[in-house]
């Protein structure tokens, strides 16, 4: 990885993150909905497949892809990431493998980051 591709993803990164607290700052709980991660988690997923299709049909610099799917989407929600992959097994056929994904990432993660809150909690 060359220096520029550091800087484009270290650069996009910080634009995601201050998209993130926007949103943060707009939009509240409310009857104890998330609503900010769910807009940011929506908004990401149809924003990496707008831009993941455009840049594939463009076949733009790669720099392009590390600037605003790496850093900008990277920093404002890794759920786009992932609901990428999702779409792409699903486009080659690999429906197993998709569903698979999905339910074992969803589970894990969930109970991953309870393992971690009753970690921390039990330390006291």
């Amino acid at each position: 990885m060359t220096v520029a591709y550091w800087v484009a993803v270290a650069a996009g990164g910080a634009v995601g993150a201050m998209g993130r607290a926007g949103i943060a700052a707009v939009l509240t709980t409310a009857g104890g909905f998330p609503w900010q991660t769910f807009a940011a988690n929506l908004i990401g997923s149809v924003a990496i497949g707008l831009i993941w299709a455009t840049l594939s049909r463009m076949e733009a610099a790669p720099l392009w892809s590390a600037f605003l799917i790496t850093g900008m989407l990277g920093g404002f929600t890794t759920f786009s990431t992932f609901s990428l992959d999702v779409v792409l097994l699903f486009e080659q056929g690999a429906w197993q493998a998709a569903t698979w994904y999905v339910a074992l990432s969803v589970l894990s993660c969930v109970l991953g980051a309870g393992l971690g809150v009753w970690f921390v909690r039990a330390l006291g």
